[in-house]
């Protein structure tokens, strides 16, 4: 058995998960399209949006679609472990760019980089960098 998440986008998944793919190392392992499976309950426009998207990134699998009244992701949060400050930092500027900060990227007791978002595509993020040794 294995846990995966599942997130819903109003229209922007694709480019959410190129943006992953890019910048979080993460490999898009598939992408189908509601073209693919007309619904008749969806506008034409929305022929070229996700039906099903899946990336993996690190260990983790992703999946997504296009949901014409999807909302943002609340009380729950995708967590990033991050190998170095450095590379938190990078991250945490990538997702903040066009998002919301709930937790500004700061040191904290259990950590050495901390920080809660939410990127400009509506999904939570939590970034974390654990001093060596934890």
């Amino acid at each position: 058995m294995r846990l995966d998440i599942y997130v819903n986008y109003r229209g922007c998944c694709e480019e959410a998960f190129r943006l992953y793919a890019q910048h979080l190392g993460g490999r898009i392992t598939g992408i189908a399209y509601h073209s693919e499976q007309p619904n008749p309950s969806l506008p034409p426009e929305w022929g070229p949006k996700v039906l099903h998207g899946r990336i993996e990134i690190g260990s983790t699998i992703l999946m997504g679609a296009d949901v014409p009244h999807a909302e943002p992701m609340r009380s729950a949060y995708l967590t990033l472990t991050i190998d170095s400050e450095e590379e938190a930092e990078r991250v945490y500027a990538l997702l903040a760019d066009g998002g919301e900060i709930f937790m500004k990227m700061e040191r904290m007791p259990f950590a050495n980089r901390f920080a809660m978002l939410r990127d400009r595509f509506g999904t939570s993020w939590m970034l974390l960098h654990q001093p060596q040794g934890e």
